[in-house]
């Protein structure tokens, strides 16, 4: 017995110390973050300085807010994501459905082409991306040279009803297995009593879907709002805070074209930026985890 409890406990502080271990990789930046977003500039060039800084300072976060503009930013970027995360739940909602109940010559071919979506990256399809909302033609219906959508929302916001945005094609596929998995008995007896397809869907199966429908909207609205491709490719100049912070960011790899802030001390403003960057979404977060942890377990998705 004694071997088997030494045994035991062995793999207990092996278990304790992957944790410890995966927990320090994970909160390793977020730490170096906050010390330097709280570091003096003199604290730079400190050799005693490592972690803690000598003099705590809320400078840096002062002059990232104003290089930000931080609420104007903050405003603009919260009401783009909302509304392309709502647009994207809805489409990705109705055309998982489709895909998990109708059957036509060639459907298994159009979802081979979703799932194919999730594997190639923007980046290769950036050039046709571009010309297409450059010379918007509506498939020809348009004259030439079509409409120029670049720079307006209208880009993101028809890739987003279309299922085409950038995480859309994965949306598709958990909510087709999701709607797969449950019964048809409460449709058929929705037909029965005269409902169409809308009605039946829209009244009986979106209800029962809504653990999946918050995990699609969070996971979409965390991705929008770290997306930085398709705003800098169609939405060059605007006040978003991921177009602001990647203009702070460029300063910090090229500091001798940077005329506001002088120095490497750009990097601490660049650490700051970083940390109200994100806090939005840690808010989002510690209000929904419940929600999220909940609908997680109700469709499964853990195992």
């Amino acid at each position: 017995m004694r071997p088997r409890m030494l045994l035991k406990q062995g793999a207990k502080v092996v278990r304790f110390g992957l944790l410890v271990g995966i927990g320090f990789i994970i909160l390793y930046p977020l730490l170096r973050q906050l010390s330097a977003a709280f570091m003096h500039p003199d604290d730079m060039y400190d050799l005693t300085v490592n972690w803690i800084p000598r003099k705590l300072t809320k400078m840096n976060f002062q002059v990232a807010w104003k290089m930000l503009d931080y609420p104007r930013a903050l405003l603009n970027t919260i009401g783009v994501t909302a509304l392309l995360s709502t647009l994207e739940l809805a489409a990705t909602m109705i055309i998982g459905y489709g895909f998990a109940r109708w059957r036509y010559p060639g459907s298994n071919l159009v979802f081979a082409l979703v799932i194919l979506s999730i594997v190639i990256p923007p980046q290769m399809v950036m050039v046709p991306l571009f010309l297409n909302f450059r010379y918007f033609d509506l498939f020809g219906l348009i004259p030439e040279p079509g409409l120029n959508l670049i720079g307006s929302f209208w880009p993101l916001v028809l890739m987003a009803l279309t299922g085409t945005a950038k995480r859309s094609g994965l949306f598709i596929f958990i909510t087709r297995n999701f709607f797969r998995g449950m019964s048809t008995s409460l449709e058929e007896a929705a037909y029965v009593d005269g409902a169409g397809h809308l009605r039946t869907f829209f009244q009986i199966m979106l209800p029962n879907a809504k653990p999946i429908a918050m995990i699609v909207f969070l996971f979409s609205f965390v991705w929008n709002w770290n997306d930085l491709f398709y705003t800098n490719l169609f939405l060059p100049g605007r006040k978003l805070l991921q177009l602001g912070l990647a203009a702070i960011n460029s300063q910090y790899n090229y500091p001798w074209a940077n005329k506001a802030v002088e120095g490497t001390y750009i990097q601490l403003v660049n650490n700051a930026g970083m940390l109200l960057y994100v806090l939005p979404v840690l808010i989002l977060y510690a209000f929904l985890q419940r929600y999220f942890i909940e609908s997680i377990e109700k469709t499964g998705l853990v195992g």
